[in-house]
């Protein structure tokens, strides 16, 4: 699925017009190339898997992280998310946050230690209707509670969720008590080695069922 106009409309604006490629040659057009990036993050598929129709996957892959380093793609995320919340397309009131493990054997950026070998951790939180509303991506030898603050901190709407809900690992009375003095309020199953007193009815955790949502992003 490639851009539409109506979409291209909106993100043009905030898109830096491509250097010349090698000998002066002009590189393609910026939504051409857009198009390509999103085919791959989509699909999963290698770059050079990228089919014919879009530019080439080396002229791809160098705007991809032209624009990730640059800060093109988080203006992108943030403009279109103010666009949404403005048509009352994002709700916050209810969100659910997740965290996925991704190997990187070879190494990188954001690359720590696990059992697993070494890897990175990608946290999201999705919204009501399970459109993503933050991307924190962190070393994977960081526990997720202890990037659950900077996750929300990262938000690009213009409002923390009220409702945060979590599986398991989020079962933390101190993060329970930091998020409830930003007005946000944990919903997680206890663990089964709790010792203290539990926090939250059955009535309120309830709302877990709804966490496949956060899942499905991640997963994808």
């Amino acid at each position: 699925m490639e851009l539409s106009d109506k979409e291209w409309k909106i993100i043009e604006p905030l898109m830096q017009e491509l250097p010349s490629g090698k000998q002066g040659r002009p590189w393609h057009g910026n939504r051409e190339v857009l198009d390509g990036v999103l085919w791959v993050l989509r699909t999963g598929a290698p770059w050079r898997d990228l089919p014919e129709k879009y530019p080439p996957y080396q002229t791809c892959h160098r705007c991809f992280q032209q624009w990730s380093s640059d800060g093109t793609l988080e203006k992108v995320q943030m403009a279109l998310t103010e666009m949404l919340e403005k048509r009352k397309k994002i709700n916050v009131s209810e969100c659910c946050i997740d965290a996925k493990f991704v190997p990187a054997k070879k190494g990188g950026t954001c690359v720590g230690p696990t059992k697993c070998g070494k890897g990175t951790k990608l946290m999201a939180i999705t919204e009501k209707r399970g459109r993503p509303v933050s991307v924190l991506i962190s070393d994977a030898s960081c526990h997720e509670v202890r990037l659950v603050e900077s996750t929300l901190d990262a938000c690009w709407t213009s409002e923390l969720p009220a409702v945060l809900i979590g599986d398991k690992v989020y079962d933390s009375d101190p993060l329970d008590a930091s998020l409830r003095e930003r007005g946000i309020e944990m919903v997680s199953p206890h663990k089964k080695n709790r010792k203290k007193q539990a926090t939250q009815d059955g009535r309120r955790g309830r709302r877990y069922k709804r966490r496949f949502k956060v899942e499905r992003f991640s997963v994808g």
